[in-house]
């Protein structure tokens, strides 16, 4: 988790890469003696939450083993000697997508320090929307970061807390903390997993033989055959030991759950359960309540790939017209190198799409993403299956427009380049040259996750489409103290 700005990075979101981002991933197992091996397994079926760094931190009872990496977690736990230097019976790990400014192994999760009760480690999924504001109260009690992190504000704080045991420590941190979070830390003698109060990020509990499992993501469990075994709560903290497993709910006048509906619309992968819902036949749902929103005749349904696909799916199937994959994606780029040219630059999206002429040509095409961010990309996909001979080219969004950056733990662009944010869909239309656009309404989207309307009181966090922010912003509106610290971080 980069320790990012309020105001939001647009750094690492490329031209070329026009969707939202989120952060990252974590897992832990406690009680198995391949943990590690274990531990590389989750993170590679939790690659799609981060590509850009990997981590894992193991104990064996005496001393603490880290390996932390920049680069895919294939790239980096590739190898038997260095999985097997990794040594103990329980192990945190952690992908990381970063969001401002240059990579930095100094970075790279899992966090480990060594305090006064010992050694701990800790990975983290989200963003703390108030960690700039305890940055300063900790520096000035003397505390020394070694990162940009908002993850190594917990840490100080557990450092500074007068709490004999861990827990309770970790605890007292939570009680300072305001954001959305998951995390994972692990102790000597003890692994602890955390959700924030609403729930706004994902964590799954599991269970392999006689060993807990904790991930953000059930697509974790199923790689190494643990089984699911339920979500963890929001504002939940599980302590697990070689007693067993403890349940602590310390935040007892929290809200109601507010778990971030664009994990089922874009971040999770599809073959994950998240609180009870399976996500690709969510999406499915989505583009048949889409369908049904905006109907419309053509001769084909075309999604955006791999995102869009699902959606297109439950488009046509509630549509009767015909699904192809008019798109072909390459699934080997990765992030579109730095052209020299502008010419050259225009072509970079051939790089990851292509299009299947034989599906296009002559065809009145209706294309499927799951949103539209920047345009950047959307406009190119649409002259490239215009170029393709299609007829007519509408387009149809899997959510609603966005119009609000997130402060939450996704990577978005500041405001101002959210296209949505400044311009009408029928402007949008003309902009990215399609004959039609329709979004999912709001409500058409909740009606897709099982619920009659969105409530006064939502049920998910849905900021990012209506600005209604459930969690306080307290660093963005913290004055210009916060903001000078913040522009010397994003320098470092």
């Amino acid at each position: 988790m980069a320790l990012k700005a309020p105001h939001i990075s647009t750094g690492a979101m490329g031209e070329n890469d026009d969707h939202f981002r989120d952060e990252c991933g974590v897992y832990g197992i406690f009680g198995h003696p391949d943990a590690s091996a274990h531990c590389a397994l989750g993170l590679h079926a939790l690659q799609h939450r981060g590509q850009e760094a990997a981590g894992i931190v193991s104990y064996d009872g005496d001393h603490f083993y880290s390996h932390r990496a920049l680069g895919l977690v294939g790239d980096n736990f590739n190898r038997p000697e260095l999985i097997h230097g990794l040594k103990g019976a329980q192990a945190i790990g952690h992908v990381r997508y970063s969001t401002a400014g240059e990579t930095m192994l100094r970075n790279v999760q899992p966090l480990f320090a060594e305090l006064s009760f010992g050694g701990l480690s800790l990975a983290h999924n989200g963003n703390l929307t108030n960690a700039f504001t305890l940055r300063k109260q900790l520096i000035s009690q003397g505390c020394l970061f070694q990162s940009t992190s908002d993850t190594e504000v917990i840490v100080h704080l557990m450092a500074v807390s007068r709490k004999e045991k861990v827990e309770d420590r970790l605890l007292e941190a939570l009680q300072q903390i305001t954001g959305a979070y998951s995390l994972i830390a692990m102790s000597e003698d003890l692994l602890v997993a955390a959700r924030d109060p609403l729930g706004v990020r994902p964590l799954v509990l599991g269970k392999l033989d006689d060993a807990f499992v904790v991930a953000s993501e059930t697509c974790a469990f199923d790689i190494i055959g643990a089984k699911f075994i339920r979500d963890i709560e929001p504002g939940e903290v599980l302590v697990i030991n070689h007693d067993g497993l403890r349940s602590i709910h310390p935040f007892k006048d929290k809200a109601s759950s507010r778990f971030c509906v664009f994990e089922y619309i874009y971040f999770a992968r599809p073959d994950s359960l998240i609180d009870g819902r399976n996500v690709y036949e969510g999406r499915k749902r989505i583009g048949a309540e889409l369908a049904r929103e905006s109907k419309l005749e053509a001769d084909v349904v075309v999604p955006v790939p791999d995102s869009g696909v699902p959606a297109a799916i439950g488009y046509a199937a509630e549509s009767n017209i015909p699904f192809e994959l008019g798109i072909i994606r390459n699934h080997y780029v990765g992030r579109t190198f730095i052209e020299p040219t502008q010419n050259v630059r225009n072509l970079g999206v051939k790089l990851k799409h292509n299009a299947n002429f034989a599906m296009l040509k002559g065809k009145r095409v209706i294309l499927v993403d799951d949103s539209i961010v920047r345009g950047t990309t959307s406009k190119k996909i649409v002259q490239m299956v215009r170029e393709a001979g299609a007829k007519e080219v509408h387009m149809r969004i899997a959510s609603p427009p966005t119009t609000h950056s997130c402060f939450y733990g996704v990577d978005t662009p500041s405001r101002d380049q959210l296209l949505a944010a400044n311009h009408s869909v029928d402007e949008i239309a003309k902009i990215i040259n399609v004959d039609s656009l329709a979004f999912i309404s709001l409500d058409g989207l909740y009606r897709a996750m099982g619920e009659l309307h969105r409530n006064v009181v939502p049920q998910f966090c849905d900021a990012c489409f209506t600005g209604d922010y459930a969690i306080p912003l307290v660093d963005k509106d913290g004055g210009e103290s916060n903001t000078k610290l913040q522009s010397r971080l994003a320098e470092i």
